[in-house]
């Protein structure tokens, strides 16, 4: 089983709980603007850190096993995770709030 079939099974169901969390949820632009940067900010650190990891040989790749694109040493399969947790972790909790029926967080005042 290659790496790009693993983590694009990943990645399809979290943006599938995405997709339903955007139709129930109805977020705002800037839940949209948060998820977006934080994705940004989870690819760049992905970048660095896997770059680090794979230099100093702590992990590794079977040759055919990757589409053999890389970004530096890091094969653009690595970015699917961020890419699944940035779908899926904000999806969630727009989901469980709406399960218990929060409300919005913007009427609240502030503290």
């Amino acid at each position: 089983m290659t790496y790009v079939l693993v983590s694009s099974a990943f990645v399809a169901v979290t943006l599938a709980v995405l997709a339903v969390a955007a139709v129930v949820g109805r977020p705002d632009r800037r839940w949209w603007a948060a998820t977006g940067l934080t994705l940004a900010a989870l690819m760049v650190l992905t970048a660095v850190f896997d770059n680090l990891m794979i230099a100093v040989d702590l992990f590794g790749y079977v040759d055919d096993q990757i589409s053999g694109l890389k970004i530096g040493l890091a094969p653009i399969e690595d970015f699917a995770w961020p890419v699944a947790a940035v779908a899926g972790l904000p999806a969630l909790a727009l989901l469980v709030d709406r399960v218990l029926d929060r409300p919005d967080r913007s009427d609240r005042p502030a503290r």
